[in-house]
């Protein structure tokens, strides 16, 4: 769980980082483990992060939201560009009524927006003061990837 202690990936994400093996288990039994796609990012079979994805449902349910996070310690190494670029297939396949794919990142982001669009993500927009983090409204960029789009090689 060392992401989840880690203050630099924290401060992107909206909880706090995890101090105890009591708060890491409460994570695992509350969050991790109901989530309706959720894949860990390991190397040398230790997880170093996640990718999740979470669909909408009713007349939204053609579009999910997509999440990741991997320890600081492992930024700027290409892990998650590779870890997205295999789990974006196996998600089409998992949801099959999926068409769209979309993830938030805040603006100061600078590594999540180039992880995205190394993907293939196209940038859509700026949401203005849209996300609540931290004590404060920041704004946000999102992101999307169609069923349609090429993941970039």
């Amino acid at each position: 769980m060392s992401n989840k202690s880690d203050e630099k990936v924290t401060h992107y994400l909206r909880w706090n980082s995890i101090q105890s093996k009591e708060e890491s288990l409460k994570y695992i039994q509350e969050v991790a483990i109901p989530h309706p796609w959720r894949q860990s990012i390991c190397l040398d079979d230790h997880s170093i992060g996640y990718i999740s994805v979470r669909p909408e449902s009713g007349s939204d349910q053609h579009r999910a939201h997509l999440g990741y996070a991997v320890g600081s310690n492992y930024w700027g190494r290409g892990i998650v560009t590779k870890a997205m670029k295999m789990a974006i297939p196996r998600v089409f396949e998992k949801f099959p009524y999926l068409v769209r794919l979309e993830a938030l990142v805040e603006e100061e982001n600078i590594g999540s927006q180039r992880v995205l669009e190394k993907v293939g993500f196209k940038k859509e927009g700026l949401l203005r003061k849209y996300g609540f983090n931290k004590g404060e409204i920041r704004d946000m960029f999102i992101y999307s990837f169609l069923l349609t789009d090429k993941i970039i090689e």
